[in-house]
Formats: structure tokens, sequence, C-alpha cells
């Protein structure tokens, strides 16, 4: 006979029945159907199972039910509050529906996106929500075919996959915009990389605004950058310094907060004023825009509504088979602070 110590990590529903003097079924039915149990059996039951340190093997239960209680995110980049505030929105309507998210990080890199989506579909997730490198890429029409696939924070040119973004090019034009009635008509463009979907769209905004304020395409003055965090915000403060004078733009638009913030406080230890010397507008309004030492304007997306939306897509992808494809954009609006108006 099989004898189990109380706490060993190996105790199964077997151990558990034996101990509370049950059959599997009735077991079966605590931990699946507890209603169908009396009061005082489920208690006989839950006491074994803490007696013996049972713990409910998931895995195996949804490889038998044919159906995981897990959907994963593959995120751009974690060290961007943005995507920690999507990610947020996502949780919170996962864990309405009671499944489990599992989070991932690309850091921009196509190599690990596909490792990661190839994971996750080999461990049969519910469902994959995706910030990817490139929306347009094949391989994700390949795990498509396999594993609901919603679009985060993109959109393609078709409808072929659901998808929740905010319209960035728009946003693109209210910064500019905001800058040009602020008085500005030289104008730079942080950011990079331009295989970066938002930073392509976020600069055609820019261009757009310019040339409808009868600028012309000449008057932004773009400074690309390795990547999206603070210190490329930084070095691009460096480069604009060493511009002349007469070409220098008095005021920045950059792709996203952090850039923002990093070429704030370069353009800030280096003695100038902001805005009175640079202006200065972000994207995305996270949380430090705000509690910057000079306060940050910035374009605001709505994050957590953003993932919220993604999420629910997803999960009706996965279960509801008269699903159709939709297409989420949110209107992004511009919050002005002290970067801009002196």
């Amino acid at each position: 006979m099989r004898v189990v110590q109380p706490g060993s990590r190996d105790a199964s529903v077997v151990d558990v029945a034996a101990a509370a003097g049950v059959s599997l079924g009735t077991v079966s039915n605590v931990l699946n159907r507890p209603d169908r149990v009396s009061p005082a059996t489920r208690a006989k039951v839950q006491a074994a199972m803490l007696e013996l340190g049972f713990v409910r093997n998931e895995s195996a239960r949804q490889l038998r039910a044919g159906q995981s209680r897990v959907i994963g995110y593959v995120m751009l980049d974690v060290s961007n509050p943005f995507f920690t505030d999507v990610a947020r929105g996502i949780d919170r309507a996962t864990a309405d529906s009671d499944l489990s998210l599992f989070l991932c990080n690309t850091d921009n890199d196509p190599r690990r996106e596909a490792a990661y989506l190839r994971n996750l579909q080999q461990q049969r997730v519910q469902g994959i929500l995706l910030t990817p490198v490139d929306a347009s890429s094949a391989l994700l029409d390949e795990i498509a075919r396999h594993t609901p696939l919603v679009i985060v924070d993109r959109t393609r040119d078709d409808d072929s996959f659901c998808s929740a973004a905010a319209d960035d090019v728009a946003g693109g034009r209210l910064a500019v915009e905001h800058l040009v009635d602020q008085g500005h008509r030289r104008i730079a463009f942080v950011g990079g990389p331009t295989a970066i979907g938002q930073v392509r769209d976020r600069h055609q905004g820019a261009l757009e605004a310019c040339r409808d304020a009868g600028l012309g395409e000449d008057a932004l003055v773009t400074i690309t950058t390795p990547g999206l965090t603070f210190a490329d915000g930084r070095e691009a403060g460096e480069r604009l310094a060493g511009l002349p004078s007469r070409n220098r733009p008095t005021a920045a638009f950059c792709a996203n907060d952090l850039v923002a913030l990093g070429l704030l406080q370069h353009v800030t230890q280096a003695g100038q004023r902001v805005p009175e010397d640079l202006a200065i507008v972000g994207f995305d309004d996270i949380d430090f825009a705000a509690a910057a030492a000079v306060p940050l304007t910035s374009v605001r997306q709505p994050r957590t509504s953003l993932g919220r939306a993604a999420a629910e897509l997803l999960l009706d992808e996965a279960t509801n088979p008269a699903h159709r494809h939709q297409q989420i954009t949110f209107t992004p609006d511009l919050v002005a602070r002290r970067s801009t108006q002196s």
C-alpha cells in the first residue's frame, strides 16, 4: 500500500480519497462540481487535501479537457511603462474570465518574438496577444492558423486579425499642431528605429502637420535613435546640441515619453530651459510624464483600456464560434503641461 506523508508534494486524488474515506468520484466532484457534494463530505475531503498538501495538477486537467486556461501577451519592451499599463488592462480582463496571463518580452527583437510565439503555441495556450516588431510578418499568419492571435498597439492594412490600437498618425499630428500653435517653426522628431510601425506612423503625422501649417517637410528635423529608451533621449539631446544654432530646432516631438524624458534631462543638465530654449512633447502620457521636474506635455493613449479591449477580442475569438474580426482604434488626445507652455 502506498503511504503518503502529510505535506508530501506527490499526493494524488487517490490519496485524498483514501484519507477522506470517499470515492474518487466524490473527490472529483469536490474539485469540479462542489455543489453536488454535501457540505459535510466536502469539508472532509478538503481537510484531507490540506493535511496531505494536495495541489491540483491544473496542467494535466486542461490537457485532458483540451482547453487551456492561459493566454500569453508578447510585449515589445517591458522597460517601457506604457506596455506594463497595457498588460494591466489585459490582466484585469483575464482575471474577470478566471484565466491566467503569461507575459513575454521581446526587446524589439524579431528572433525573440518568433521564439516566444512558437513556445506559447506549443504550450497550447488559449490565445496570444502580441505587440509585434513587424505587424506584416508572415509568421503571424502561420501562428494564427492554429492559435487565436490579436495584435495590440498596432494594426494591419487588412482585416485578417483582430487588433486594438491608438491612431498614431493622428497622435503625431496633435503633437506638432500643438507646437506650431505655440509659435515653433523648426521642430525635431526624435525616435526610432524606423522599423517600428508606431515610430513611422507618428513621424508621418508630424510631417502632415508641418505640411498643413504651410511649413514644408524640411521644417521637421528627424533625429533617428537606436531605440526608444531614456538613454536614447539623452543621446539625442547631445546630437541636437551639436547642430549649428541657425538650424537648431526650438521644439522636439519625441516618439515616446521615455525618449522625451531623457531629452528633457539632458537639456536641463546642460543649463538650458524647457520650454524657453527647447519645448518638448512626448507620446503615451505614462505616469512619469506628469511627475517630471518639468511636467511633460504628452499625447495620451488609453493604455489600460487598450489592453482590456484587446483581451476581450481574444477571448471572443477563442470561445465564440460566430466571432468576426474587429479592429478597434482609440483616438489619442494631447495633455499640455509646462514642457511646452511657459
